[in-house]
């Protein structure tokens, strides 16, 4: 299955795309992930200032086959969420790399050596069918 995967990003095996700019980690869910979904139609994140934990769950989406948590590839806090999505869920299957969830001030950046490369991702998605 021929997946759109940017090499700029990271990603978990859960399906979250991680994009690290100094700090900060931006978070949102794969072009796989939306299209394994299908049609989203509810979003739920955590609050500004919520604290994560690698690997734990910070919300979830909800299409009309299923519902699937969202787990944090990064721990830190939340310092910012895309309300816009809240109103709009169905824009992460329109563009998923350009539909963020939230953005996470990191607090640890060796946790960044876990995530996959796009390659690595790549590799896991074509494993996984």
């Amino acid at each position: 299955m021929a997946t759109n995967i940017p090499a700029n990003l990271k990603y978990t095996k859960e399906h979250e795309w991680a994009l690290v700019e100094g700090d900060t980690v931006t978070v949102g869910i794969t072009d796989f992930a939306q299209s394994a979904l299908g049609d989203i139609v509810f979003l739920e994140v955590p609050a500004v200032g919520t604290d994560l934990k690698i690997g734990s769950t910070f919300g979830v989406v909800e299409s009309i086959k299923s519902v699937s948590d969202l787990y944090a590839p990064i721990s830190g806090e939340v310092v910012s969420k895309n309300t816009d999505l809240e109103g709009s869920p169905e824009k992460i299957n329109e563009d998923a790399y350009g539909s963020w969830l939230i953005k996470v001030k990191v607090k640890d950046s060796s946790e960044l050596n876990n995530l996959l490369t796009a390659e690595q991702y790549q590799e896991f998605c074509n494993s996984s069918h």
